[in-house]
């Protein structure tokens, strides 16, 4: 869809992937050079080939595009052009009239494809055991470079920018009062828009301490439990990120494979972090999977990102983080209560004297008994209740 710079119109979209792209993903899939096996029993050179010859297997042989195509256009999606980049997002109002409009935000390598089990419970959730006064009218966009969203042809697009596009969508939308929601990059956007405080912004909610990174040296590390996070943070700073310090430095570099090979890719957005992969892992080579971390869902978004071409854009976000890292400069306060759940299986389970480092006074906290990285992923149902208990008091 082509829109013109000067418009701001919000116009329905559709997904209409010709079928042969479909056919040329499995071709390439098929042509698979594989490495050989990796020298160790765990995960420690990188993603086992086990599990991406079992990946690969189900993508070509039971593996079905068109139900998640169907399923996304089931739903009202629309695109509007932000800043000069085209903008794909979902918008789910509630069936409850005094419903509290969200705009949540997926990360990488996620995308909207890992919210789509909680717009149920959170626009509807008299139908998920909550109460009406409970309800949200959901938007979910799809950030620049990622998905259905357009490309910036430029510098710049950092958390900052991403965060005075969701206010300005927000605004479009008619939504004079919204609160704003994410994990992983959208805990970053999220972030930043609480520190913006645009006019109309209730309150945010976040499932990750993005922050730690840059301050890691100043966090509390008297308790076992902050002993803990610290250790889970050094060793994802030491031997966990080869993404992330690959995609910070080089991420057009990269790109060229990810836009390449499709089995490169997946085995890139597998390699994220220890928890998640291996649960994943477990429903491709076990088919076990955890909570919602199905074949089919974790297919879903890994298709999602090699028919958009999204493999180089995407990282790209990270080569902008990075270099606000190394800036070193002091974010600004956050102007509206912050509402933080840590999740178990996060790659560093902040305790709470963490997230009151990064966001003092914090008005909601919990610790929820099971979910990872991909909590409104993995367990949907747990993580809609814990953002309407996050945000219940600011209704």
């Amino acid at each position: 869809m082509s829109l013109t710079a000067e418009s701001t119109d919000i116009r329905p979209f559709r997904v209409a992937v010709p079928e042969n792209q479909i056919t040329e993903l499995r071709r390439r899939i098929e042509a698979t050079r594989w490495p050989s096996k990796e020298l160790v029993t765990d995960r420690s050179q990188g993603v086992q080939l086990a599990t991406v010859q079992a990946l690969a297997r189900y993508w070509t042989t039971e593996y079905d595009w068109r139900t998640c195509e169907a399923r996304l256009d089931s739903l009202p999606q629309f695109v509007t052009e932000i800043d000069g980049v085209a903008i794909h997002f979902i918008h789910v109002r509630s069936p409850h009239e005094n419903a509290l409009p969200l705009v949540m935000t997926h990360g990488w390598p996620g995308s909207v494809v890992e919210l789509l089990d909680t717009i149920g419970p959170l626009t509807d959730p008299t139908a998920h055991g909550g109460s009406p006064e409970d309800a949200f009218h959901l938007v979910l966009p799809s950030l620049p470079g990622y998905g259905f969203s357009g490309e910036p042809a430029e510098l710049g697009w950092g958390n900052g920018r991403m965060a005075q596009a969701w206010a300005e969508l927000m605004n479009r939308l008619g939504y004079t009062r919204y609160v704003a929601q994410g994990g992983d990059v959208g805990a970053a956007v999220t972030d930043a828009m609480g520190r913006q405080g645009p006019e109309g912004l209730l309150g945010i909610h976040v499932n990750l301490l993005a922050g730690a990174i840059g301050i890691k040296d100043h966090l509390p590390m008297e308790s076992e439990q902050e002993r803990a996070a610290f250790d889970a943070l050094n060793t994802f700073m030491t031997d966990g990120f080869a993404y992330f310090l690959e995609q910070t430095t080089r991420p057009q570099t990269i790109g060229y494979s990810l836009l390449d090979s499709p089995i490169g890719l997946a085995a890139w957005m597998l390699d994220h972090d220890t928890d998640s992969y291996y649960k994943i892992s477990r429903a491709f080579v076990d088919r076990a999977p955890v909570g919602n971390l199905t074949r089919k869902n974790i297919v879903d978004n890994i298709t999602l990102y090699w028919l958009t071409g999204t493999g180089a854009s995407s990282a790209r976000w990270y080569w902008e983080f990075g270099r606000e890292i190394a800036g070193g400069q002091a974010p600004p306060p956050v102007r509206v209560p912050v509402a933080f759940t840590t999740f178990p299986g996060e790659i560093w389970a902040a305790p709470r004297s963490w997230v009151e480092t990064v966001y003092p006074g914090v008005a909601y906290f919990n610790e929820a008994d099971k979910g990872g990285h991909f909590a409104a992923w993995e367990e949907p149902e747990l993580f809609a209740r814990e953002v309407r208990a996050a945000f219940r008091s600011l209704r």
